[in-house]
Order: C-alpha cells, then sequence, then structure tokens
C-alpha cells in the first residue's frame, strides 16, 4: 500500500499570469526557491522510498532540495509533466479567458483538447498509468514516494483515484508547492491531505 506524497511545483513568475505547459527555462522565482526549501523541511520525518518527478524546469528545482535531504536521486518521469497545451504555451491568461474553448475547459474539460496539444482525457490517463506503474515498482505496504508534478496533472489525477467525474476536477485546487497525501493499495483509495501548504507559506527575506 504505497503512500503518494503528490507534490505541485513551487513559484515561479509564470504562476497565475502566463500558461507556462512544456515551455523550457520556466524557473522558480524568490518565493519558490524558499518554498522549495520550505517542502524539504516539511518532509524531513517522512521515510521516502524514491524521488519522481516532471522533467520540467520548475518541478526539477522544486525536487533538488528534497533530494539533498533525504539523500535521493531525483527520478525523471515525463509522464508526470505537465498537460501538454500545445499552441497556448506562454500564453497570457487574461488573453485566454477571452477564447471560447476556455469555457469548455472550465465547465467540460472532457470534451477540451488545446490546439495542437492534449486532451485532458489523455492527460489524465498518462498521468494515472504512471502512477500505477510506480505503485507496481513499490508494492511495500510502507513505501512512500514523492512525486514533483503540476496543478492540472495532479488534480486530475486525484479526481481519478477519489472517483471524481472529470468534467467536475476544475473543483479541486492544488496550489504551488502544496502536498496532498494518496495512499493506494488493490482496492483501497485513501485520500489522506489535500492542498497543504502550510509548511510553505513563506516570505523570502531582502
Amino acid at each position: 500500500m504505497p503512500t503518494f506524497y503528490l507534490i505541485r511545483h513551487a513559484e515561479n513568475d509564470f504562476v497565475g499570469r502566463r500558461l507556462a505547459g512544456w515551455l523550457p527555462g520556466v524557473h522558480l522565482n524568490e518565493q519558490g526557491v524558499a518554498q522549495a526549501r520550505a517542502l524539504a523541511e516539511a518532509l524531513a520525518p517522512v521515510k521516502l522510498a524514491a524521488l519522481y518527478s516532471s522533467p520540467l524546469d520548475r518541478a526539477l528545482e522544486t525536487a533538488e532540495p528534497l533530494a539533498r535531504t533525504k539523500g535521493l536521486e531525483i527520478r525523471i518521469r515525463p509522464d508526470l509533466g505537465e498537460v501538454k497545451v500545445g499552441r497556448w504555451e506562454g500564453e497570457s491568461l487574461r488573453r485566454l479567458r477571452r477564447r471560447k474553448l476556455w469555457t469548455v475547459i472550465q465547465q467540460a474539460p472532457s470534451l477540451a483538447r488545446f490546439p495542437e496539444g492534449e486532451s485532458f482525457v489523455e492527460a489524465q490517463a498518462r498521468v494515472v498509468a504512471e502512477l500505477e506503474a510506480l505503485r507496481e515498482q513499490h508494492p511495500g505496504s510502507r513505501s512512500a514516494i514523492a512525486c514533483i508534478s503540476h496543478s492540472d496533472t495532479l488534480k486530475l489525477a486525484l479526481a481519478h483515484y477519489v472517483g471524481m467525474p472529470l468534467d467536475l476536477f476544475q473543483r479541486l485546487t492544488i496550489e504551488p508547492a502544496s502536498i496532498s497525501i494518496l495512499r493506494i493499495s488493490d482496492g483501497h483509495v485513501r485520500l489522506l491531505q489535500l492542498n497543504n501548504t502550510r509548511a510553505t507559506r513563506v516570505i523570502p527575506s531582502g
């Protein structure tokens, strides 16, 4: 019955402003660096068997302090990556909210596909298959696994495991540097924690 610590990457300058998608070079800002350090401190009591991360810069930078603290290798898993938003990468959210597709994304995401990108159905299948593969790799009843990923990716995974229809997944909130804890075994799923940001509400010095 492995326990997944599902962690969204920390703050960067795109959060709340632009859709980063899979753009390279989106790095943590000062607040995000402080949050990543706080995450490592918050998880200090947890005995992690492995640390997995999306390949995107902002996720890897979030994982680095935790990897150093735990003495673990960061294992890159592309299927933990962000939803592939295609031509929308880098666009401002203000501009995207005026598109007809934005309403579909918010109200009926199961029908939405990003231009030259993924559908939410495909993204959900991808991340769930990834977590199931990791579950098979860590069958021990006391295994704890950390996965650094992205807001929509984690919301889609959590919606699947708690039995929430995909069209309602936008009701979940996964904030930067938050921890959600999911325990999965054959026939049993327990959501132990959702969007815990208490350890990462930090203000950078200076």
